[in-house]
């Protein structure tokens, strides 16, 4: 089966059942998406999929066949993405466990929304968890990032 990860095609060997994010992680070696709680609640493993967000634990590897799959790790080559800047920044993680996840939601919504209110903001990363509830400092790097 062919997918295409960050850009790059992969020709992977693997039942079509088996769930995306265990191809990303374990064969493909992309770490930076995490897993959660593994039924799709916490978010902490999202991954864009033809530009929307998914929960990677709960999507079979057969879902993206033909879609292209942007990771953590596609977002930008050496972490230069306006959000991972800000992240640094503004040291938004503690564990930093939700953080690649939170960080892909994000750029979804700044793509569609180049400029977002709080509201937009809290509205789009409400279903992602954070166990060392970072959401303060998770909507102001939101927002530094898309400042002028």
């Amino acid at each position: 089966m062919k997918i295409i990860v960050n850009k790059t095609e992969y020709d992977i060997d693997v039942e079509p059942n088996m769930p995306l994010l265990w191809v990303l992680r374990d064969i493909l070696n992309l770490t930076g998406t995490k897993y959660g709680c593994g039924i799709g609640v916490c978010k902490a493993c999202t991954v864009l999929i033809d530009g929307y967000p998914e929960q990677s634990c709960s999507i079979p590897i057969s879902y993206v066949e033909g879609k292209e799959v942007t990771t953590i790790e596609g977002l930008s080559i050496n972490g230069e993405h306006p959000l991972q800047i800000a992240w640094k920044e503004l040291s938004v993680s503690q564990c930093g466990y939700c953080q690649p996840g939170q960080i892909i939601r994000a750029a979804y919504l700044i793509s569609k929304i180049p400029k977002p209110t709080v509201e937009d903001i809290n509205k789009e990363m409400s279903e992602h968890i954070c166990r060392c509830g970072t959401y303060k400092k998770i909507r102001d790097a939101i927002l530094w990032a898309t400042k002028d």
